[in-house]
């Protein structure tokens, strides 16, 4: 882990107004990732972790308070400059894996390569294939793959841009023990290549595999 902070989050508070009233998902946190740290934020489904996952890869505006790439302040930047921006830094990884049912392994890998232009996107997708052990699966459909498989898949679309960040919302929500430990894995090498990682879960279990811990309760980090 290095002394320089690549995500910052000062004073961040998000609402929902809802039919039953103003619901706080955010309230007034601050926190800083740096180059080579394993972030994880543990807490109940409810508190606010994927709001705030959202708000740090700019998909979801906070009511007040600033989100913070490197010295670029996310949403100070226009929504062009935003997408760019996220495009080129972020990967992201999900629960429910949001691979693109038509297309190939290899296809859904090289889906980054659509935002931004790659040199050889064919030869970025075969190397990631290698990586995450996917290359006999290279030409199969998403239905036909095991639940592992699809998170790896997930994974190496993160990884395709070599992004400077991974945002991952409950990566390992879906699989076994085993499958759970190789995406931990795979996102642990990208932490020690440089990276940082922010993954939050409602899986107390995994707390300890952050260099940095935080419990969320109510909005509220601890």
């Amino acid at each position: 882990m290095t002394e320089d902070p690549l995500l910052t989050i000062d004073k961040v508070s998000r609402n929902y107004r809802t039919a039953g009233g103003t619901v706080t998902a955010l309230d007034t946190i601050s926190l800083t990732v740096h180059r080579g740290e394993f972030a994880v934020i543990e807490g109940k489904s409810g508190s606010g972790k994927t709001t705030l996952l959202l708000c740090c890869g700019g998909l979801l505006h906070p009511d007040c308070g600033t989100v913070s790439l490197g010295s670029t302040d996310f949403y100070a930047a226009s929504s062009q400059e935003r997408t760019g921006l996220r495009a080129q830094k972020i990967g992201f990884v999900f629960q429910q894996f949001h691979l693109v049912p038509y297309l190939t392994v290899m296809e859904n890998i090289m889906v980054p390569s659509m935002a931004v232009a790659h040199e050889n996107p064919g030869r970025r997708a075969l190397e990631l294939l290698e990586t995450l052990d996917l290359a006999h699966r290279s030409g199969h459909f998403p239905d036909q793959l095991s639940t592992g498989e699809k998170q790896r898949t997930a994974l190496a679309r993160a990884f395709f841009s070599n992004p400077e960040l991974i945002l991952a919302d409950e990566p390992t929500g879906n699989l076994d023990s085993e499958n759970a430990a190789i995406v931990l894995k795979y996102l642990k090498a990208f932490r020690e290549r440089g990276g940082a990682v922010m993954l939050v879960t409602h899986d107390s279990s995994l707390f300890h595999t952050g260099d940095s811990r935080y419990h969320m309760v109510q909005g509220k980090l601890q």
